[in-house]
């Protein structure tokens, strides 16, 4: 009988496989009787949990392609041995970590980094069987750049590893797959007691019946006191309820748990803490247990919290800037008539940057504007609300809705501004029954805006171009990009204004 796989032969970069030979113990020893092993498939779920990725995968790597007998996170049971990253994986040593795929030669065009999949991070374990011979690799995946794993992680992994190849060196042995399940429990109990994280598990109905040492050297208690559903009690008790609802939720739906809440140490101070869990779910898809665990944020929160209260005293700040400014025109004007016309659309100019900073800056619960301070549909409700009556609206916004920011958020005010400052003095506010539309198109680069005037007074190209369809120009063009064109109908004003969108916003 031909070996599971046979044996590599060395080359000048270190140990290759024999495709041919290897295919053929493959089919022999049929390794599809191992695809989507329950006792693998613990192994890729606990492997993604341990290293915080959405993906951990068992990967075989064949002469065509690489098949994967466990995948967490992942649908597809192969991809092409052209694109696999496990195929320099399980040639190193230890550990491969790609940090960020874009950035490293081999993988940058790799269509799995390329494509929908949009692959960054990387780190695969070799499996390695014990006369050398190079299987594949156990990994994890992750759609965002990370700097690597922690030394617990890279243990864990390989770890995990050695799971693997003690079930792939015996999968036909009943007996010896039960006690390497076992043993792999021990494992991973092993494990979870060096992590410097609370960690814990549940049944499917959300008892739990086990916590790692941390939780109990971290809360103080007496091991098995918060079994079943006494760990609620340890959290804060403003946060006791907002956690069982979320708990609860997640039983319910299978969805993955997260939430920050207030954690009980043992000298009884509460300190914030980030709670997450994941099902581990059998061969039918029903969840057989949950897995989770407690990391200390306490610092960070503190951190973050102080960065929020210095960005809205420096908003606060630049608010007031705004008024004084005003001000200071509002006195000029008082000492110089002649300047008061040209004072109150000066005035008018710097209150709705204002308005537009105020929208676009740090709130806090309480000064939060009804609409989200990223929508463009909210800011322009916002600048127009001085020119809507209180009977009805005169300035209608209609069609797509797109993220802006402070950037953008500027140049925007100031041209709409200009524009519903012209209709009130000569357009379709300047009288009592005129209204404009505002239709948003999103297109596939870029945003139109098209500003059109009915039932207002006639209107006629100027002979010359005044400062407002100046500050127009230099809003729209200038500063975000695009292009501006008008059409002087008598019947009403009609302007385009084309914005790439990557000028609306930096995300």
């Amino acid at each position: 009988m031909i070996d599971l796989f046979t044996a590599a032969k060395p080359d000048h970069s270190g140990w290759r496989i024999d495709e041919t030979v290897r295919a053929a113990a493959i089919a022999e020893h049929d390794l599809n009787a191992l695809q989507d092993d329950a006792s693998l498939r613990r192994i890729t779920d606990f492997a993604a949990a341990l290293c915080g990725t959405p993906t951990a995968l068992v990967s075989i790597v064949l002469e065509t392609c690489q098949t994967f007998l466990a995948r967490t996170g992942l649908d597809a049971a192969e991809t092409p041995r052209e694109t696999s990253f496990c195929v320099h994986a399980m040639l190193a040593d230890d550990i491969m970590v790609v940090p960020d795929a874009t950035r490293d030669p081999r993988f940058a065009d790799n269509p799995l980094v390329t494509g929908e999949m949009g692959l960054r991070f990387y780190a695969g374990a070799p499996l390695i069987r014990a006369d050398g011979v190079a299987l594949g690799a156990l990994c994890v995946l992750d759609t965002a750049p990370r700097e690597g794993l922690t030394d617990v992680q890279a243990q864990g992994l390989r770890v995990l590893a050695a799971d693997v190849m003690m079930r792939l060196s015996d999968s036909r042995a009943t007996a010896a797959s039960r006690a390497a399940i076992s043993d792999s429990e021990g494992r991973f109990r092993t494990l979870a007691d060096t992590m410097p994280q609370m960690v814990w598990s549940t049944l499917p109905d959300g008892f739990h019946d086990y916590y790692n040492a941390r939780w109990y050297e971290f809360t103080g208690v007496p091991a098995g006191s918060t079994d079943g559903e006494g760990w609620n009690d340890m959290f804060h008790p403003d946060d006791q309820e907002r956690a069982r609802i979320v708990w609860q939720h997640s039983l319910q739906t299978g969805d993955p748990y997260q939430i920050e809440y207030r954690l009980r140490r043992h000298d009884g101070q509460y300190r914030w803490t980030l709670g997450r869990a994941l099902p581990i779910r059998d061969d039918m898809g029903a969840i057989v247990r949950w897995f989770g665990t407690c990391t200390d944020i306490h610092e960070q929160k503190e951190a973050s919290e102080e960065r929020e209260i210095i960005a809205q005293e420096l908003s606060h700040r630049i608010k007031n800037i705004f008024a004084v400014i005003s001000g200071l025109i509002a006195f000029s004007a008082r000492g110089n008539p002649t300047f008061a016309n040209v004072a109150a659309d000066l005035r008018a100019r710097v209150t709705a940057l204002g308005r537009a900073h105020d929208f676009v800056r740090p709130h806090s619960a309480q000064s939060r504007p009804t609409a989200a301070p990223t929508s463009l549909h909210g800011l322009l409700g916002e600048l127009f609300l001085p020119y809507q009556p209180q009977d009805g609206a005169r300035i209608l916004v209609d069609g797509d809705d797109v993220e802006i920011d402070d950037r953008s958020a500027t140049p925007i005010a100031l041209l709409f501004h200009e524009l519903a400052t012209n209709a009130t003095k000569y357009g379709a506010l300047a009288n009592d029954h005129g209204t404009i539309t505002v239709a948003i198109r999103a297109e596939h680069d870029r945003l139109l805006l098209n500003w059109h005037e009915h039932g207002g007074t006639p209107v006629i190209a100027p002979e010359k171009t005044g400062f407002g369809s100046q500050l127009i120009e230099l809003s729209a063009v200038r500063q975000l990009g695009g292009a501006v064109t008008r059409d002087w109908n008598p019947a009403g004003l009609r302007v385009e204004i084309a914005i790439p969108k990557t000028s609306l916003s930096r995300s």
